[in-house]
C-alpha cells in the first residue's frame, strides 16, 4: 500500500478497522509466519468471536484475558474484545502456571482466552484454536467502545503482578500522527504483542491503512527477510534484537535490501552507544531513532539519530508536552544539572490522569510528580541520560554502581550474546559485582580484561557466570531481582530460574 488511508474523526477501534475495510476489503490486514488475512476477513470473523465472548459472558467493560502467542488468533481475539466494549489483558502464554494464575486473580477476567478450562479454577476459559460455532451471524455489532484501550501487566522490580489499566477509551483518532507507531505500506512486529510498543504499533498501523507483519518469534536472519520481502517501512526493536541482527555476518547483513525503511526505533531497555552508533551508520542517523517511557504512559523522551550524534548516549527530550524531573532518591530533593537521580514524569493532563494500577501503588509525590523507577540525570539542554532501575543499583564501598553500564561493556564483546549483572551480599564491600555472561569460547578473564579497558577498576566485576541461554526476555528486559534471588538460593533451584530468563522468544 502506498498511501496512508485513514477514517475520518475519532472513532472506536471496531470502527476504524470498519472504515479501512470499506476502502479495501482484500487488502492484507495481517501476516504471520506462512499464514495471512484480509481486512474483511479479519472484520468478520471477529464479529463472528465476539458473539461467541458474549455467550460466555462477556459484556461491556469486562476483562478478557488473552495468553495467546503472536498469530492472527490474537488479533481475532483482542478486536472481538473491543467490538463488546470490552477490555483485553494479554499476557504471555509461556508464563508459569503460578504467574499466570497470580495476574488472572488481579484482573478478575469473565473469560481468559489461551488455556483450558481445567486449568484456570472458577474461570470460563477457551483454548488456543478456540473456533466459535458457524451458525453465528458476522454481520456488525453494534458499536461500542471499551473504556480501557488496554489491560497490560508488569512484575516491576518486585516480581509481584500488577495490572496497567490505561484510563483512555478504545478510540482512534486518525488527525493524530503517531511517528513511532504509524507505519504507510507495512510494519513489522519483531515482538511479543502482549508488549506496550510491539501492541500499540500493530493495531495503530493497521488502523491507518498499512500491512501489519508479526514475527512468531524473532530470528535475526529471518528479520532482515521480511523487511525486504513486504518492503517494511517502520519497525521496533529493542536493543537484544538490535545486536543479534548487528553480529550476522556482514555480508548476509549488508546483502538485504532495507532501503524500504524510513523509521527505525529502539527502546524498552538503555540501547549501548557501540550499537545505536553501529546502526546509525548501516541505515543512516535519518531513520534511526530512541524513545524512553513507561507502560503507564506518563510521559516519555524521544531523539532521532542526527540528534542522537550530537547527544551520544542520550534517550531524548520530553516530548507530548510530559516533563521530567530528578529528585534525590534519599531527600527527595531536586538534582542539579548532570546529577544522577530518580525519574519523575508528569503527563502533559496533569497527574493521575493516564491509567490506573490494580495490584500495586505509584511513587508519588505530594504535588503528583510519578516515578517511573529508574536513574537518570538531565543535561543543561534537557537531554535525557539514563542510569538504571533504581531497585537495581549496586552500592559497593559507597559507590553507586549502574548494571547497565557494566552490561553495554560486556555486550561489546564480540563472542557475548547476552549479560546481567547484579549486585550481591558482600560482608566486606557491601555489594559485590556478579555478571552473568551468555558468551561461547571466552574465558572470565578475557572478559574482565575487556571491561577493565572501559571502565573504572571498581565497576569491573568481581566474579563472572557463563551461561548457554539468553537472559533477557521477550521485551529485551532482564528481571535482576529473580536473577540474584536464584542466585541466593539452591544450585539447583538457581539453575531452572535462570533457565527462565529470556528463554521464551530470542533464542
Amino acid at each position: 500500500m502506498s498511501t496512508l488511508e485513514r477514517p475520518a474523526g475519532e472513532v472506536s477501534f471496531p470502527r476504524a478497522l470498519a472504515a479501512v475495510t470499506e476502502r479495501d476489503p482484500d487488502a492484507v490486514a495481517v501476516v504471520c509466519d506462512d499464514r495471512s488475512i484480509t481486512r474483511s476477513e479479519l472484520d468478520r470473523v471477529s464479529n463472528r468471536m465476539a458473539r461467541a465472548y458474549e455467550r460466555l459472558g462477556v459484556g461491556h467493560g469486562d476483562f478478557v484475558t488473552i495468553a495467546l502467542s503472536n498469530s492472527i488468533e490474537w488479533f481475532v481475539a483482542c478486536m472481538a474484545t473491543w467490538k463488546l466494549g470490552a477490555v483485553p489483558n494479554p499476557i504471555s502464554p509461556l508464563l508459569p502456571p503460578a504467574e499466570r494464575d497470580a495476574i488472572i486473580a488481579r484482573a478478575q477476567p469473565r473469560l481468559v482466552v489461551g488455556v483450558g478450562d481445567q486449568v484456570v479454577a472458577g474461570r470460563t476459559a477457551i483454548p488456543a484454536g478456540f473456533e466459535p460455532d458457524p451458525s453465528l451471524s458476522d454481520e456488525p455489532l453494534p458499536d461500542q467502545t471499551s473504556p480501557m484501550e488496554r489491560a497490560l501487566t508488569s512484575g516491576g522490580s518486585t516480581g509481584v503482578p500488577k495490572l496497567i489499566c490505561a484510563l483512555s477509551g478504545a478510540t482512534y483518532d486518525p488527525s493524530t500522527i503517531f511517528t513511532m507507531f504509524t507505519a504507510r505500506r507495512s510494519a513489522l512486529i519483531p515482538g511479543p504483542l502482549y508488549h506496550g510498543i510491539p501492541y500499540a504499533s500493530a493495531w495503530r498501523s493497521l488502523f491507518a491503512g498499512a500491512s501489519v507483519v508479526v514475527m512468531s518469534r524473532f530470528d535475526a536472519s529471518r528479520c532482515l527477510e521480511l523487511i525486504e520481502q513486504h518492503r517494511v517501512d517502520r519497525v521496533s526493536f529493542v536493543p537484544t534484537m538490535m545486536q543479534r541482527i548487528a553480529r550476522l555476518p556482514e555480508a548476509e547483513r549488508r546483502s538485504r535490501d532495507t532501503s524500504s525503511l524510513e523509521f527505525v526505533l529502539t527502546s524498552a531497555s538503555p540501547c549501548p552507544p557501540w550499537l545505536m552508533q553501529l546502526w546509525i551508520e548501516w541505515l543512516g542517523p535519518e531513520v534511526m531513532h530512541e524513545s524512553f517511557g513507561s507502560t503507564e504512559r506518563i510521559g516519555g523522551t524521544f531523539i532521532s539519530g542526527s540528534e542522537w550524534l550530537e547527544h551520544p548516549g542520550s534517550v531524548g527530550k520530553a516530548t507530548g508536552g510530559s516533563r521530567i524531573r530528578i529528585l534525590d532518591p534519599e531527600t527527595g530533593d531536586e538534582c542539579p544539572t548532570g546529577v544522577m537521580g530518580e525519574i519523575y514524569m508528569m503527563p502533559a493532563t496533569g497527574p493521575r490522569t493516564a491509567y490506573r494500577y490494580v495490584g500495586a501503588d505509584a511513587r508519588v509525590t505530594p504535588d503528583g510528580w510519578e516515578s517511573v523507577g529508574d536513574m537518570g540525570y538531565l543535561d543543561a539542554q534537557g537531554y535525557l541520560y539514563l542510569g538504571d532501575r533504581r531497585s537495581d543499583m549496586i552500592v559497593c564501598r559507597g559507590r553507586n554502581i549502574y548494571p547497565a553500564e557494566i552490561e553495554a561493556a560486556l555486550d561489546a564483546h564480540p563472542d557475548v550474546r547476552s549479560s546481567a549483572v547484579i549486585g550481591l551480599p558482600d560482608d566486606d564491600l557491601g555489594q559485590s559485582v556478579h555478571a552473568i555472561v551468555e558468551a561461547d569460547g571466552v574465558t572470565e578473564s578475557e572478559l574482565a580484561t575487556h571491561v577493565g579497558e572501559r571502565l573504572v577498576h571498581y565497576k569491573v566485576p568481581k566474579s563472572f557466570e557463563l551461561v548457554d541461554h539468553p537472559l533477557r526476555d521477550a521485551s529485551g528486559k532482564v528481571r535482576r531481582s529473580a536473577l540474584r534471588e536464584a542466585r541466593m538460593r539452591t544450585e539447583a533451584d538457581s539453575a531452572w530460574i535462570s533457565k527462565q530468563e529470556g528463554a521464551e522468544w530470542v533464542g
